[in-house]
């Protein structure tokens, strides 16, 4: 019953293991876990299938991969100008998608026109967070301005999914969009009694006697936020993934004592997440790519270039919204950044098949794009920042601290 386990939980070991041995290979571990997965795969050598408790434990996996992708939002990057660039970058990469995803249909590579754009206007932030801060660039406008991007393509790329495409498909948009605002209010809810109740100084004593002890009870409790969320988004007909997201985002909002009264709490959460539950579903998600349904033919395969190609520009264009602020050169390192994304369109793509509105060669097309961008954009937006003079990169004048606070995913990726 395990031996399908045991195999994926290797490969999630061995992954970011080997990559260790390497230092100076900038490959994000996510990339081998897939390639991994579809080697030991039924598309490759057959070893492993995705059978209840893999299937079960990717489940969460992916919910906690959005949660903790939910609580790398930062509330205080997203105002003032910055807000406003980021949010009209966001909608002309929308509409540029909508243009690809209606010129993709009408050559046949796709079924949906809106679903492709959805998947193309995410950025992955985990990827490109550890590119901005060894390059000195994690507190200049290029970075806030990248980093605010990043976050609200996520949180809107999310949203759109669960608005129009939805597991209870018999649900019209508007009855969606009157369910996502009774999710919202339950959401906002839940926040206004959480921060009362930690007002209460019997209750704040309590967790923090509890929180670094066996009890490990802020822990659980954030659990019981992720799974309580994503069973109210299911219950709903929404995505389970906007549940997810919410309750990190949610967490975020009100974790604000994170450097004083409990420092390791989110520590802890990534370690549970990227440490047991991650891993899991990207090796999962490479033993469930079709491998065959990519190189049935010829026009299968081209689709791979394609679909980056379409990244590119669905992500990369809208950051000439920047150029007045930035400069032609980091507009253009800001462009290549942001065109980078694989997490989301895993899940995305997941949804799509399950939906029947993405076919099994688009899907693998799309996830093989996704590798491919998080391989190439990272690499070639460092190398660009490298080649600019140091004093190009110099971060505005600001607080910072002796020694940087990495993200959640920018401890995992790297290996």
């Amino acid at each position: 019953m395990f031996t399908n386990l045991l195999i994926v939980v290797a490969a999630g070991l061995l992954a970011p293991l080997a990559l260790g041995f390497f230092p100076r290979v900038r490959l994000p571990a996510i990339v081998l876990e897939i390639v991994l997965g579809i080697v030991i795969g039924p598309s490759g050598l057959g070893w492993v299938k995705p059978d209840a408790p893999v299937s079960i434990l990717a489940l969460v996996g992916l919910a906690f991969l959005l949660f903790l992708s939910g609580l790398e939002i930062d509330t205080e990057r997203l105002r003032g100008r910055i807000v406003k660039l980021t949010a009209l970058g966001f909608a002309l990469s929308f509409a540029i998608a909508i243009l690809i995803g209606i010129g993709l249909r009408s050559g046949g590579f796709v079924k949906s026109p809106l679903f492709v754009a959805i998947v193309l206007v995410a950025t992955s932030l985990g990827v490109i967070f550890p590119v901005l801060k060894d390059s000195g660039n994690i507190g200049s406008s290029l970075g806030e301005l990248v980093i605010a991007a990043a976050s609200i393509a996520d949180f809107g790329s999310i949203i759109l999914l669960s608005l129009f495409f939805s597991g209870k498909s018999s649900t019209s948009t508007a009855g969606r969009l009157i369910l996502l605002g009774i999710f919202g209010l339950v959401v906002a809810s839940v926040g206004v009694a959480i921060a009362s109740a930690e007002r209460s100084m019997s209750l704040s004593r309590v967790l923090r006697r509890l929180q670094d002890t066996t009890a490990q009870i802020r822990v659980r409790a954030a659990f019981l936020l992720l799974i309580g969320f994503t069973a109210l988004a299911q219950s709903v007909g929404l995505e389970t993934i906007l549940g997810a997201f919410a309750a990190g985002a949610l967490l975020s909002l009100l974790d604000r004592d994170e450097t004083t009264t409990h420092p390791q709490f989110r520590l802890k959460l990534e370690a549970v997440g990227f440490g047991v539950f991650i891993p899991i579903f990207f090796v999962t998600s490479g033993l469930t790519f079709d491998l065959s349904a990519l190189f049935a033919s010829a026009s299968t395969i081209a689709r791979v270039p394609l679909f980056l190609l379409a990244i590119l520009l669905a992500r990369g264009l809208p950051a000439l919204a920047y150029l007045r602020l930035l400069g032609p050169s980091r507009t253009l390192v800001a462009g290549i950044l942001q065109a980078t994304s694989l997490p989301f369109i895993v899940a995305a793509t997941q949804i799509g098949l399950q939906l029947g509105v993405v076919s099994r060669a688009s899907a693998a097309g799309l996830v093989a794009a996704g590798l491919l961008s998080v391989v190439i954009s990272p690499a070639l937006g460092l190398v660009l920042l490298r080649r600019e003079r140091p004093e190009n990169a110099t971060p505005r004048t600001r607080p910072t601290p002796m020694m940087p606070v990495l993200t959640a995913e920018d401890r995992a990726l790297r290996p």
